[in-house]
């Protein structure tokens, strides 16, 4: 193992110290439990939006702290849910009164906890709703998951829910949002080489020199399948093809119901991508695979969409949800509507993320 690390155990602590030194007018952080929050928070009349995960995908998600994104992220170690106290404390901090989002990734650990810490909130007053990612078309379910994982369309979702936070949104508005991004995206991932976490010192899984894993999870989970490596083309058109023909897919939901006041079971199927639909097209390293690289993957997936009349009006191209470093790459579609892509190109200040300033 090969790593500008110290001591293993330390790797979290120094790496959040380190970005609150290099971003202190965006950013500061919590120690015990560990959390990193807006250096303005609370943000007046503002709902907060809080996420987390573990840590070795950054820049998600403290790299999304900041105006018009995130108000708190919580890191846990690495490929490790944060715990409930850290998610309580965040909320805490930033809670203006006008209640907390939690955008949380599918995975059996993130919900167990972020569920646990929104009762803890709500028993000491504060108004909070969570809402799951479960983007992921490779499988229906996972190692980690029951359901479909949580990957890309999470940037996607901190994004367009944050700039509507911004603009006043209030929690049931910023739920409902937050549902329609995630319902509205899909996405697909491929590893040319495994990773290697702090701790472990050795490779998640092993690689042949010529195979890929196709549908890949973020924490090094099996895809659908291992593949003789191909071209870049050819592992575009595996992706896109995947997403394309990704339909029907159904979950159960709860939502709740002011009225009644209890939380009712919904049944939501996704929306179908359609020719003459426009899109936000993700095209993302999973760490170790350069940027000229992710632009041939862009330049196939252009073709692609384009042949299908899709029409990519907004792209975002880069390490924005990684693996360490490991090689490979994502992709994710997300269906806009007119307030989507309002949301999207809304200004922007985070430590990753920023346009509009």
């Amino acid at each position: 193992m090969k790593k500008l690390i110290n001591n293993p155990d330390d790797f979290v602590r120094e790496s959040i110290e380190g970005m609150a030194l290099a971003h202190p007018e965006l950013i500061k952080i919590n120690l015990e439990p560990n959390f990193i929050y807006r250096a303005d928070a609370p943000v007046a009349n503002k709902v907060a939006i809080v996420s987390g995960g573990g840590s070795g995908h950054e820049p998600l998600h403290g790299g999304y702290v900041g105006m018009g994104m995130l108000d708190a992220a919580c890191p846990g170690e690495v490929f490790t849910s944060p715990t409930p106290d850290q998610m309580l404390a965040a909320a805490k901090v930033v809670n203006s009164g006008a209640g907390v989002l939690n955008i949380v990734k599918n995975y059996s650990g993130d919900v167990m906890n972020f569920e646990l810490a929104a009762e803890l909130a709500l028993s000491e007053g504060i108004k909070i709703a969570n809402i799951l990612i479960d983007d992921d078309v490779a499988v229906k379910d996972s190692l980690y998951t029951q359901g479909r994982r949580g990957v890309g369309t999470t940037v996607l979702a901190e994004k367009i829910c944050g700039a509507a936070a911004e603009q006043g949104y209030n929690l049931k508005q910023l739920a409902d949002l937050c549902r329609k991004v995630n319902l509205n995206g899909r996405s697909m991932g491929m590893a040319l080489t495994s990773c290697t976490p702090p701790a472990k010192g050795s490779p998640m899984f092993e690689l042949g020199e010529n195979e890929i894993e196709f549908g890949i999870g973020i924490h090094g989970e099996p895809g659908r399948k291992r593949l003789p490596l191909v071209s870049a083309d050819e592992i575009t058109e595996m992706l896109a093809r995947s997403i394309l023909e990704d339909t029907g897919y159904t979950r159960n939901l709860q939502e709740w119901d002011e009225e009644k006041e209890e939380w009712v079971e919904l049944e939501i199927t996704d929306p179908n991508l359609e020719p003459g639909d426009r899109v936000l097209a993700f095209v993302n390293s999973m760490g170790g695979t350069p940027l000229s690289e992710l632009y041939i993957v862009y330049r196939k997936l252009a073709q692609i969409c384009s042949q299908q009349n899709i029409h990519i009006v907004r792209s975002l191209v880069g390490a924005y949800i990684t693996s360490l470093e490991m090689q490979g790459c994502s992709i994710t579609l997300l269906k806009l509507d007119e307030e989507l892509l309002k949301l999207w190109d809304a200004p922007v200040k985070t430590p990753a993320l920023r346009w509009g300033i």
